[in-house]
């Protein structure tokens, strides 16, 4: 099962815990269900991950993780899954956010020309805000939401597979 193979490459909750940049969180990281992987828990991190991937600031994986813990849902799988929107495929991701905004608006996408400079995020940006930041949530809602369910769904699948199999096993002793 892949809960094998994610758990090969997970952290070691006792090393974050002591690690001297994390200390200010204290003990909300001694919390055993930020590190379990069990179906609720994954299935959240999905949501919660794959929704801050679309939120288009800065170091998403904080706000990722500062969801997590209160949620209590798997927090490197949360913050690992922000890593979705990196600077290969934020371009592509973003644009789609705006021309899925300025769809839900009714008003026609514009033509701009972007460049990554301060002067250009105070003029350009003026622009393109609204869809751009209501394709954003609109996207973040709908991957968040596909992400927990199909994880649900996979989670049982593969338990009815497990269970039919020992099952079967079971009768032929």
């Amino acid at each position: 099962m892949p809960k094998k193979f994610i758990k090969r490459y997970m952290p070691d909750p006792h090393k974050i815990r002591h690690h001297k940049h994390l200390q200010i969180f204290g003990s909300l990281l001694h919390d055993p269900s930020l590190w379990h992987m069990n179906r609720r828990s994954v299935s959240g991190a999905f949501g919660v991950g794959l929704f801050f991937a679309w939120v288009p600031v800065p170091f998403q994986m904080i706000l990722a993780a500062g969801a997590a813990i209160p949620l209590r849902v798997n927090l490197p799988i949360s913050v690992g899954l922000v890593w979705v929107t990196n600077p290969l495929t934020m371009p592509p991701m973003f644009y789609f956010a705006y021309i899925l905004g300025s769809w839900v608006l009714g008003t026609p996408p514009g033509d701009f020309a972007f460049e990554l400079s301060i002067e250009w995020l105070k003029q350009g940006l003026i622009h393109i805000w609204r869809p751009f930041l209501l394709g954003c949530a609109i996207l973040g809602v709908i991957s968040s939401a596909t992400g927990y369910g199909s994880i649900r769904l996979l989670w049982r699948l593969h338990l009815i597979r497990v269970y039919k199999r020992r099952k079967t096993r079971n009768i032929n002793k």
